[in-house]
């Protein structure tokens, strides 16, 4: 089995995007704000069935866990793979001729990250285009003195700027590649990956600069944008202003964990010098135990609106580490940290003094939402305590929310005890602890067949490609598959399209090249273009089958809020024909042996 139908079937769509997404229920699907532009209603919809994703905001796009991760952390497909393999343990064999190559070492890329901060640091505080980052640091109130201490910068809105000042100090267009700095470009060439946005470079415990995060300063998407994964940076495992805080957190014995750049910012002005971000991502047991040399006092700033979810994932990454103690500070509603501390600083006090234990935190607002008088109630809010229970180390503690819980939901203590070793036996963890349907449903849509029969009649028949004028990347789901095709659509035969593809791609090329068609497919161009129509067909249905899904979801969330989303506006404005008329219109066309009922290919 290869890599990436590995990582499909281990990696459950919910289970990623929920560490970046607050979602809610809509029907059979799910919803949250997007996470890759800003927004006040939700236009961000996740289908567990089909374990895809769809923006129906300003990004109009979607697509499956490897589209996710390369969107929100701003990776290539290789990238991507990686870092997901990582993440689910599975092993990446060597790669031959890896598309990009890294610098030799890492102190190379410390050096070159280096030089960045210093260029877009110059540039903030000297350079007229620099006036837009100065003025947007001025309204957030960000002092001169912070500007400083935290070397913010400022990436001009140009192609090649930032690229030219670092090849004329000596650097080599590789290394920028692969410090992520830069991007090639589909031709030939390269440019630079960050333009017009405040930068913020993000530094290990020991203040070397590891990469940067990025804000756009116009419409630009997404918002914010961070450095690839690289062999010294590394999202999961960071927290932003570590360097700055680790004295404070040591004379403390506390940390607070925000999530925002300018939260740390903030509160750093304001004298709350032992507080870091966690750059907008679920706190990881990596980062639990970077700030676990320091103090074992943690603390979460949390959005009142996303408290409880939010308590509960994080929650289980700090309890993963023995003897944490967490608190939760529950914001106002709508407000950040940055927001509260400089509206009013002696609320800011009182939440901290006032922190709850996250535990007990988290049992509030699950129970809060269950009839305790109902079995079924009851039953759901063990399986959501339980995971939190299991991950306690202490075993007061453990005994401590074991009767908890029995005494919240009025059951025997033993029922509880039962329950959690019947989740033991199972060898359940959080990471795994995913619904069954959920597996099995990951397993059917490791890959998908029609896709790979479309791609491979036109990587082994060229001539055919000129018919496949109507087809889009939005057609394929997997995004393999969507690789492939657009880089098929510049290479005029395999051998052109194998150096375009990262090396992670070509296992997947050369089975598409050597897959065996059915008997009579290749007989004649006359059987093989019809061959290709059908593919054409299914992929077409296939995609309007599922806007018509999409459509069904938003008519079903907005029937019970009473009015018409803008979301399913701009479908209906799209003219999103059904697939009954797509049928029709075929059957008009004497094409009807296209749409059959037939094997899968």
């Amino acid at each position: 089995m290869s890599v990436i139908r590995e990582v499909k079937q281990r990696l459950g769509i919910m289970e990623l995007v929920s560490e970046y997404v607050t979602l809610q229920k809509a029907g059979r699907n799910f919803k949250g704000l997007c996470p890759f532009h800003s927004e006040k209603h939700p236009s961000f919809f996740v289908f567990p069935e089909q374990q895809t994703w769809h923006c129906f905001g300003a990004c109009g796009t979607g697509g499956d866990v490897f589209s996710f991760i390369m969107k929100k952390e701003g990776i290539d497909f290789g990238q991507a793979l990686r870092l997901l393999a990582q993440r689910e343990g599975i092993a990446v064999g060597p790669l031959e001729a890896p598309a990009r190559a890294a610098p030799e070492g890492e102190e190379e890329l410390f050096r070159l990250n280096e030089a960045a901060a210093e260029y877009y640091h110059h540039l903030l505080l000297s350079a007229k285009a620099g006036e837009a980052a100065r003025s947007y640091l001025a309204r957030r109130k960000v002092t001169p003195e912070t500007i400083k201490e935290f070397r913010l910068g400022f990436s001009p809105d140009t192609w090649e700027t930032a690229k030219n000042y670092l090849l004329d100090k000596g650097y080599e267009g590789k290394e920028l590649l692969g410090a992520g700095l830069i991007l090639e470009k589909e031709g030939g060439g390269s440019y630079d990956r960050f333009r017009n946005r405040l930068m913020f470079p993000i530094c290990d415990i020991q203040g070397r600069v590891t990469g940067f995060g990025a804000r756009a300063l116009d419409d630009s998407l997404p918002k914010y944008m961070n450095s690839p994964q690289t062999s010294v940076f590394d999202k999961s495992s960071i927290l932003y202003g570590i360097d700055k805080a680790k004295s404070s957190i040591r004379k403390k014995s506390a940390v607070i964990i925000v999530e925002g750049y300018t939260d740390v910012l903030t509160a750093h002005q304001h004298g709350w010098q032992n507080v870091v971000g966690s750059m907008g991502t679920s706190l990881t047991e990596k980062q639990v135990g970077l700030v676990k040399g320091l103090t074992n006092n943690i603390t979460l700033a949390l959005d009142a609106d996303l408290a409880g979810e939010e308590a509960t994932l994080r929650g289980r990454a700090i309890l993963a580490h023995s003897n944490a103690e967490a608190e939760v500070i529950l914001l106002p509603s709508g407000k950040d940290p940055d927001e509260v501390i400089r509206e009013d600083a002696a609320l800011w006090r009182k939440l901290v003094e006032q922190a709850t234990p996250i535990l007990d935190f988290v049992f509030q607002s699950v129970i809060s939402k269950v009839d305790i008088n109902k079995a079924k109630d009851k039953s759901l809010a063990v399986q959501k305590l339980l995971p939190s229970i299991r991950e306690i180390k202490d075993p007061v503690q453990k005994l401590h929310y074991l009767q908890k819980l029995a005494r919240e939901l009025r059951i025997e203590e033993s029922t509880i005890r039962a329950a959690l070793r019947e989740d033991k036996a199972a060898g359940r963890s959080p990471k795994l602890d995913r619904p069954v349907e959920q597996s099995r449903l990951a397993r059917g849509l490791g890959s998908s067949p029609i896709e790979e029969h479309c791609l491979a009649l036109l990587l082994q028949y060229p001539e055919l490609r000129a018919l496949a004028g109507g087809l889009s990347v939005e057609d394929f789901e997997c995004t393999e598959n969507r690789e492939v095709f657009a880089k098929c659509q510049y290479s005029s035969d395999v051998s052109g399209l194998e150096t375009e593809l990262d090396a992670s791609l070509r296992e997947h090329l050369c089975c598409l090249v050597g897959r065996v068609f059915p008997p009579g497919i290749g007989e004649s161009e006359g059987t093989r273009r019809s061959e290709l129509g059908y593919c054409i067909l299914r992929l077409k249905e296939k995609s309007y089958r599922k806007l018509e899904t999409e459509k069904e979801t938003i008519l079903e969330v907005e029937r019970e809020k009473g009015g018409i989303s803008s979301e399913l506006s701009k479908l209906q404005e799209q003219g999103i024909g059904s697939a009954q008329q797509l049928r029709e219109v075929f059957e008009k066309k004497g094409k009807r042996q296209w749409i059959q009922p037939r094997e899968k290919a």
